[in-house]
């Protein structure tokens, strides 16, 4: 069996499950078994076939990909944003943690004994500083 015919076999028996429970779901027994019997027919012979079938039911996908894909859009748009703020909230927290370290080692800058400290944590600091607020400028940007 071909790739494209497992797929269309899958999909006409997602759809043939679906209206089979949905006719379960309003009640309809008799007539749920009886379609059940003659769907399950159908997909057997699914392969055989024509490709019009396998195009119909793409066209029925790509609507319902856009349909919810134009639902989702203001989501998307609004988690994006949220998203690069909480990263740059995330991005200051180091800034936070390492900036009394810096303040306690600012003697030191030039050649004291702190001195090694004192650049490595500018250098952490001005990384990290430069990834939150550009983080929450792209979000601006959005």
């Amino acid at each position: 069996m071909r790739p494209e015919n497992i797929g269309r076999a899958l999909g006409i028996g997602l759809r043939v499950a679906g209206r089979i429970a949905g006719q379960r779901l309003a009640g309809d027994p008799q007539n749920a078994q009886a379609r059940s019997a003659a769907t399950a027919h159908a997909v057997a012979g699914a392969g055989v076939r024509g490709r019009a079938d396998g195009h119909a039911a793409g066209r029925a996908t790509a609507g319902l990909a856009r349909g919810v894909g134009g639902f989702l859009r203001p989501f998307r748009r609004i988690g994006g944003i949220l998203w690069l703020e909480v990263t740059g909230v995330f991005f200051l927290l180091p800034v936070v943690v390492f900036a009394p370290k810096l303040w306690n080692t600012r003697a030191s800058w030039a050649h004291g004994p702190d001195h090694r400290t004192f650049l490595l944590t500018a250098g952490v600091m001005a990384v990290f500083l430069y990834l939150g607020v550009s983080s929450f400028w792209r979000a601006r940007k959005r």
